[in-house]
C-alpha cells in the first residue's frame, strides 16, 4: 500500500529545503556544520530521505517550545510528548527533516529515541540485609521507592501491609499504554518490586524482599515484550520528580538499560537522572548484563545507560553460590565492566547478589510464560505459581534500592552522595577483581546501614573501622583509600557531582580525614586511576587496565596507554567500530597473539 500524496508532498519540500542547505559560502558551510554537531551518532547516520524517527529534542532556555511543535508538524512530524525534566519534546519525525530542526537556533540537542529493555531466601541473609531487620529493627517503613520498570501485578500477597493487607503499591502510572488499573504484562517489573520490598507472605517469610516495610511507586514503560523508549523513563523520571515530596519517593530504580551513543553530559536519559538526584533522590541503575564475550571471557566497557553517568548508583551482579556465606561469593560472569563508553567513567560503583534471585512472578506475563522451568510454589494455597527465579544485574539493583530504603529509615537526611559513599565505604572487596568489575565491593547492607545510622547520630555505638569494609572509595576515575568518612565532608552536598575535585564554589572537594587531616579527593598520595591514560611507573601501575590481556594487569614496562593509539609493540585499540545496522561495537588490536582477539560487545 502506498504512501498519501500529501506525505509524498511535504517530503519533496523538506528535500528542496535539504538543497538549500548546500553551502555556497563559507558561512553557510559553518552553520550546517554546526547544526550537524547538535546531532547523536545514531541520528547522524539518518539523514536519509526515507524513513522516520523516534527523536528527543532538547530545547534552549528561553526558546519558546510551541514554535519549535509548530516547525516539527509543519514537517510532517508529531509530537509524542513533552518532557519538562529535561527541556525536552519527544517526536516522531521523517529523517529528511533531521537538519531542518537541527538548524532551529531554540533547539540545543537532538538524539534518537532510543530503545530501553529491561536488563531471595539466601540474598538477604548473605549482604546482612535480615541482620538489618532483626537486630537494628530497619525494613525500610516510611520509604517510597520508584519502580521504573514494566507495572506490577494487581495484587500479590507479599506486596499487602502485614497488618491491614491493603497493598504497597501507593501509586500506579502507565506510560506504555495509559491504562488506570495496575498490570503487569511482562513480569519484571513485579519480580523486581519483590526484590524491593516483597514481604515473603507466601512463603512463610522465606522469600522476603530486602526493605519489606518500604512502599512502591510503579511506573510502567516498559510493554510485554520487555520493551520501551528513554523518552518513556524520561516521563516517568520527571513524574517522579513532581510528586517526590507528596510520596515521600526518596530512591528511583532502574532496571532498564539502553546503548551508549553520547557523552553522559549530552545524553537525554542521563540528563533526566542527574534531574532527579538534583532533586534529592538516589538513582540506582543496572550495569548491565554485558560482561562476557561469545567466547565466554570476561570483556570489559559493556556499562549501559543510565548506568555510564557518575550521578548515577550503578549495580553490578555478584552470585551467593547457594550459600549465605559470604566467602565463596563470585562475580556473575554476565555483569558488565567499565568503564563506560564514549566518556571512560569508572563502573561499575558496587556489585550485589545478581543469580538466581527468587522473587514474585506475575501470573499470565511474559515471563511467567517463558519462565514457566523457574516458576516456585510458596508454603500457602494461591491458585498459581507466586514465585519465579531470574539472573540479571536487573535483579541485583533492587537488591540495593532495598538496601537504600534501609539506609534512609536509619537515617533520612542523608543525601545521594552520601548513600553512594557509605555503601562503597562498608562493601566487601575481594582480592580477585579489580575495580572495573566490582567496583569498590560487594555490598554490605548491615555495614551500610550501621553507618548510615552513625552519621544520623554521634552517640551510635560503633566501630568505624569495622574489618569486613573495604573503606575506599571509588570517586570518578580514582580509586580513594586511607581515610575515614565524615558526615560533614562538602563531597556530600547535593552542588558537588560524584567525582568532582572542587565544589561549585570553587573549594576542593574533601571526603573525610586520613592521619588528622581532611582527606581530599584527588591527591596522588591517597588514591589511584582505575582507568587508561596514567603512566606507569608509580603508585597507579597495578590499576592500569593492560590493552592486550584487558585483564587489569599493570603496563611493565612504563608505556603510556591513551585511548585509542598503540603502545610500545605496536597493538592498536580500536574503539567504537559499529556494524551496518549500529548494533554491535569490535573493539580489537592489530597483533595477532591470543590475547589480542578483537572484543565483539553487542548492545
Amino acid at each position: 500500500m502506498g504512501r498519501p500524496t500529501g506525505w509524498t508532498v511535504r517530503i519533496a519540500t523538506v528535500a528542496l529545503l535539504i538543497l538549500g542547505f548546500a553551502p555556497t559560502t563559507t558561512a553557510p558551510l559553518n552553520a550546517a556544520s554546526d547544526s550537524l554537531a547538535k546531532l547523536d551518532s545514531l541520528l547522524l547516520s539518518r539523514r536519509a530521505l526515507v524513513g522516520r524517527s523516534r527523536i528527543l529534542v532538547r530545547t534552549t532556555a528561553s526558546g519558546p517550545v510551541g514554535q519549535v511543535i509548530s516547525q516539527v508538524q509543519q514537517l510532517g512530524g508529531q509530537l509524542v510528548r513533552r518532557l519538562p525534566l529535561i527541556d525536552a519534546l519527544a517526536i516522531d519525525l521523517p529523517n529528511a527533516a533531521i537538519p531542518l530542526i537541527a538548524a532551529n537556533p531554540m533547539v540545543e540537542r537532538l538524539s534518537m529515541d532510543r530503545v530501553v529493555a529491561g536488563a531471595m531466601e539466601r540474598t538477604a541473609a548473605t549482604i546482612g540485609a535480615a541482620a538489618v531487620r532483626q537486630e537494628l529493627g530497619y525494613d525500610g517503613a516510611g520509604v517510597g521507592v520508584a519502580i521504573i520498570d514494566s507495572g506490577v501485578a494487581p495484587s500479590h500477597d507479599d506486596l499487602a501491609d502485614a497488618v491491614d493487607g491493603t497493598q504497597r503499591v501507593d501509586r500506579f502510572v502507565d506510560f506504555v499504554n495509559g491504562r488506570e488499573a495496575a498490570y503487569d504484562d511482562y513480569g519484571h517489573g513485579t519480580h523486581v518490586g519483590g526484590i524491593v520490598a516483597g514481604n515473603g507472605f507466601d512463603s512463610g517469610g522465606a522469600r522476603s524482599g530486602i526493605a519489606p516495610g518500604a512502599h512502591l511507586i510503579v511506573l510502567k514503560v516498559l510493554d510485554a515484550q520487555g520493551r520501551g523508549r528513554i523518552s518513556d523513563v524520561i516521563a516517568a523520571l520527571d513524574y517522579t520528580v513532581a510528586n517526590r515530596d507528596a510520596l515521600n519517593i526518596r530512591i528511583v530504580n532502574l532496571s532498564v538499560a539502553s546503548g551508549v551513543y553520547e557523552s553522559y553530559d549530552t545524553d537525554p536519559l542521563t540528563l533526566a537522572a542527574k534531574r532527579a538526584v538534583s532533586a534529592g533522590l538516589v538513582v540506582v541503575a543496572a550495569a548491565g548484563n554485558l560482561g562476557r564475550g561469545l567466547d565466554g571471557s570476561a570483556r570489559y566497557a559493556g556499562i549501559t545507560a543510565p548506568g555510564n553517568a557518575p550521578w548515577v548508583l550503578t549495580v553490578g551482579a555478584s552470585s551467593h553460590m547457594g550459600t549465605t556465606d559470604r566467602a565463596d561469593d563470585t562475580i556473575a560472569a554476565f555483569s558488565s565492566r567499565g568503564p563506560g563508553a564514549i566518556d571512560y567513567a569508572a563502573k561499575p560503583d558496587i556489585v550485589a547478589p545478581g543469580v538466581g534471585l527468587e522473587s514474585l512472578s506475575a501470573p499470565a506475563s511474559t515471563m511467567y510464560i517463558t519462565g514457566a522451568p523457574y516458576l516456585l510454589s510458596g508454603t500457602v494455597s494461591t491458585g498459581y505459581l507466586p514465585y519465579l527465579s531470574q539472573s540479571g544485574t536487573s535483579m541485583a539493583a533492587p537488591v540495593v534500592t532495598g538496601t537504600v530504603a534501609l539506609m534512609l529509615q536509619a537515617n533520612p537526611a542523608l543525601t545521594p552522595n552520601a548513600v553512594k559513599a557509605i555503601l562503597q565505604y562498608t562493601a566487601q572487596t575481594y582480592p580477585g577483581y579489580d575495580v572495573l568489575t566490582q567496583g569498590a565491593g560487594f555490598v554490605n547492607a548491615k555495614g551500610a546501614v550501621e553507618l548510615a545510622a552513625y552519621f544520623g547520630a554521634p552517640g551510635y555505638v560503633l566501630e568505624p573501622d569495622s574489618a569486613d569494609w573495604g573503606r575506599r572509595i571509588v570517586w570518578g576515575n580514582r580509586l580513594e583509600t586511607g581515610g575515614a568518612l565524615t558526615r560533614d565532608a562538602n563531597a556530600w552536598s547535593a552542588d558537588v557531582t560524584w567525582g568532582a575535585t572542587t565544589t561549585a564554589g570553587g573549594q576542593v572537594v574533601v571526603l573525610g580525614v586520613k592521619d588528622a587531616e581532611p582527606w581530599r579527593a584527588g591527591t596522588p598520595s591517597s588514591s589511584r586511576n582505575v582507568v587508561w591514560g596514567q603512566l606507569c611507573g608509580g603508585g597507579d601501575c597495578d590499576a592500569l587496565w593492560d590493552a592486550r590481556t584487558l585483564a587489569g594487569a599493570s603496563q611493565g614496562e612504563g608505556d603510556t596507554v591513551v585511548w585509542g593509539t598503540g603502545e610500545s609493540e605496536g597493538d592498536t585499540v580500536v574503539w567504537g567500530t559499529t556494524d551496518a545496522e549500529g548494533d554491535t561495537v569490535v573493539w580489537g588490536t592489530a597483533c595477532t597473539d591470543p590475547s589480542c582477539l578483537p572484543v565483539v560487545w553487542s548492545r
